[in-house]
């Protein structure tokens, strides 16, 4: 096994990453940028190199910067996380040069798969299902785009060919608004990724989004651990996630498995990786894309297969064949996961990052709280605005609905603006809780409900607030970072929840999530 790894990540992902490699006596480095000099992932590393400003460009997306740290601290091998640089074949290609082991899949298989129209070719000689589409196609060639969408027929989606995290993705209803779907798609993959060459798909409706996690070593193995259930989603980005999925039979889960591993073996994969399908109502389902790093949302198969998704990827990349029983053989129980963003659910999830002034944690039973928060951390600006992943695990999905309700309402920061609102309100929705929801469901079906506060609980509210500001004014010779003031704050936010400028329609997340 390694002795020392680097983590050319941050946040909630590195310090994952290096739970595990505590456990297994791995010393881990740390990479950071200005901002981030104090967080989590750099305390509690072995060692920690600084690789520049806080633009990702000039930092965590340096290939040159990352290499180099890991040179100077001599790390045998380096694990990307998600995001940044984990799908980019030409930094593990450069790994290659330096003699580094990149803990994921070889550069030929990220390219396979990276470019969506390739694994779509890949996909059709491998006998996996794939949604009737058109491939390449230059994004100013409208004749030939019009002439494919007639054969495909409406309604269609507009796709990024090296597209990725729902960027570069149109839905198009009609062919007056094929072109200027074009142009929008073309525009934003260029600017995203590059390369503004597009490509056209039946678009499946309603559908959900299954993903099936596979595992692959360097002796011809693949594994599969179940599906995930990612339908519901947000401008094409997943917000929640549960496995397994309330709409797969043991019959539907067998077929998934068997061409998610028929996609993982189409391009020699190795590593951990995720295939995703769209399924429609009668189960029939069809390739996606496939993901070739883990996923945000790896936690949920972790607990229902009893696994340790990272403590396999480092044991492939070392070169061990996959273990026999390495998981269970089928799903236990149910888990649902969260995903915790700095963002005002009342206002349109406007992003709100900041100084967090006192963060509590929810625990109990079947709770798992994968995140970087901490008293008086400042969060950055220049990076995405998920805080923490909520997760939780029960032996049945009704059960675990309510656990995870639980923990949202002990989930406690203080400074910014939570998403649990939105989750609490999403829990509560009918259609959630029967299993009734597709992939354009949350944006088409679901609004944030206003905030039922009756009188009597608005006048304890106030009273409470006044309260609170009483016991602070008599408590000035307190810190003003001393737990006491903390929770001061925390009442008062609580008690004073409604925002009077927006008319009554935004709420802190405080009282929101009570």
């Amino acid at each position: 096994m390694f002795k020392r790894i680097l983590i050319a990540n941050r946040g909630e992902i590195a310090l994952r990453v290096q739970r595990t490699c505590r456990e297994l006596g791995i010393e881990t480095v740390a990479v950071y940028s200005d901002p981030d000099r104090n967080a989590r992932h750099v305390r509690e590393a072995d060692l920690a190199v600084n690789i520049g400003p806080g633009p990702a460009l000039e930092s965590y997306l340096s290939i040159d910067k990352i290499i180099d740290a890991a040179k100077q601290t001599g790390a045998e091998a380096i694990h990307p996380g998600y995001g940044f640089l984990s799908e980019n074949a030409l930094f593990t290609e450069a790994c290659d040069a330096a003699d580094i082991v990149f803990i994921g899949p070889s550069g030929s298989a990220m390219r396979a798969m990276g470019d969506k129209v390739s694994a779509r070719l890949l996909m059709e000689k491998a006998g996996v299902p794939v949604i009737p589409g058109a491939n390449d196609i230059d994004a100013e060639d409208v004749d030939t785009a019009m002439r494919e969408a007639e054969r495909i027929g409406y309604p269609l989606m507009v796709k990024a060919a090296s597209g990725g995290g729902g960027r570069g993705i149109r839905l198009v209803h009609q062919a007056k608004d094929l072109e200027s779907g074009m142009r929008q798609a073309g525009r934003e993959a260029q600017a995203s990724f590059g390369d503004s060459t597009i490509f056209l798909e039946k678009y499946v409706s309603p559908a959900r989004h299954i993903e099936v996690q596979v595992m692959a070593d360097n002796h011809g193995n693949v594994r599969t651990f179940g599906e995930r259930e990612c339908s519901i989603q947000r401008r094409n980005q997943k917000v929640l996630e549960e496995a397994p999925s309330i709409a797969v039979t043991p019959e539907i889960r067998s077929r998934l498995c068997e061409a998610a591993v028929s996609a993982a073996k189409s391009c020699d994969y190795r590593n951990a990786g995720t295939v995703e399908f769209l399924m429609d109502a009668d189960g029939s389902f069809y390739f996606l894309e496939m993901n070739a790093r883990l996923q945000v949302e790896h936690p949920v198969t972790e607990l229902v297969y009893g696994v340790d998704l990272v403590a396999l990827q480092l044991a492939v990349a070392v070169g061990e064949p996959l273990p026999e029983h390495s998981g269970l053989a089928e799903p236990h129980g149910w888990a649902i996961e969260a995903r915790i963003n700095g963002e005002n659910s009342y206002r349109n999830f406007m992003p709100d990052l900041g100084l967090i002034e006192h963060v509590e944690f929810p625990t109990g039973p079947g709770v798992r709280f994968d995140t970087m928060l901490f008293d008086g951390l400042e969060l950055p600006v220049f990076y995405d605005s998920l805080v923490g992943k909520l997760i939780v695990w029960a032996e049945d999905r009704e059960l675990a609905v309510r656990r995870l309700r639980r923990a949202l309402h002990d989930l406690i920061v203080v400074g910014i603006e939570t998403n649990a609102p939105f989750h609490l309100a999403l829990l509560d929705h009918p259609d959630f809780q029967t299993g009734n929801f597709h992939t354009g469901w949350l944006e088409a079906s679901f609004e944030m409900p206003p905030l039922n506060v009756t009188t009597g609980e608005s006048t304890a509210l106030v009273a409470a607030a006044i309260a609170a500001t009483v016991i602070e004014s008599n408590s000035s010779n307190k810190s003003s970072t001393s737990p006491t003031t903390k929770w001061l704050k925390a009442s008062r936010k609580k008690a004073v929840g409604l925002d009077i400028t927006s008319g009554g329609s935004g709420w802190h997340s405080g009282i929101a999530s009570r």
